[in-house]
């Protein structure tokens, strides 16, 4: 593991900065990400991660998931790739050569790429401004996407432990979503480097479907999202959470081999 394998991570880090993006997943929504692509790893990959990650992550990718949103303070370069209105010029950044920083970016925008409204309308800002009431609580519709559908199914379904909803992903991906996740491996196992800004694009594709047919469909400002919007969105939610966990998880095998 070296130059070699920093030139492919900086590489797809680049791609994936140069796809217009809003903020994605919350915490949890990038944890679950992570937690799922970690065990499907291959072993030179879980080798490669392991040495990658600092000794007070314990091994585990979800711990630091979220810690491209936490250095944007720091790293002010990266704020804007957050956000729908990212200057083409940003992608010019010279990377520094750390692979761990660069695994954790790269982690960070597969999931942020799943997320439906990661791509929403520059009038709303991927409804950013989209003021709603999710039950009684006052929202932006992309917070609702975010965090709000994943913490409310958590505590529904899960007694507010995300690790029980991991686990019934994780579960589904073998089972229910087997055949189709094989094809979304599949995909990032054929990408070469010259193909990969393709899939990138193909994966944003699908996010701004889900937006249009899911996340903005029948929502205007002021409106009250209950049990209705929730139950019938939480499985569009699942579908791209567990969408990003496999091909993070691909990609990375692909990467290390």
């Amino acid at each position: 593991m070296g130059l070699h394998n920093f030139h492919k991570l900086a590489f797809l880090v680049l791609v994936l900065c140069c796809i217009p993006v809003a903020y994605g997943w919350g915490i949890d929504g990038h944890l679950i990400v992570c937690r799922l692509a970690q065990p499907r790893l291959s072993k030179s990959a879980a080798d490669a991660v392991s040495q990658l990650l600092p000794a007070y992550a314990d091994n585990d990718l979800g711990s630091l998931c979220s810690w491209a949103d936490r250095v944007k303070f720091r790293y002010h370069w990266s704020s804007p790739l957050h956000y729908i209105d990212t200057p083409d010029n940003l992608c010019t950044y010279q990377y520094k050569n750390n692979l761990t920083e660069a695994l954790l970016f790269l982690s960070h925008f597969i999931g942020d790429i799943h997320q439906p409204l990661h791509v929403g309308f520059t009038s709303d800002r991927g409804a950013n401004t989209i003021d709603v009431r999710w039950y009684r609580r006052k929202e932006v519709l992309h917070h609702v996407w975010d965090s709000n559908i994943i913490e409310t199914a958590e505590k529904r379904f899960y007694d507010s432990n995300v690790e029980e909803l991991i686990d019934t992903l994780q579960k589904n991906i073998t089972t229910v979503w087997s055949k189709q996740a094989k094809a979304w491996e599949a995909c990032a196992k054929t990408a070469c480097p010259d193909t990969i800004q393709l899939l990138s694009y193909r994966y944003a594709s699908e996010g701004i479907k889900a937006a249009c047919d899911w996340a903005y469909k029948g929502v205007e400002e002021g409106s009250v999202l209950d049990d209705d919007y929730f139950l019938s969105r939480l499985p569009v939610v699942n579908l791209r959470l567990a969408q990003g966990g496999v091909r993070l998880a691909a990609t990375l095998n692909r990467i290390f081999g």
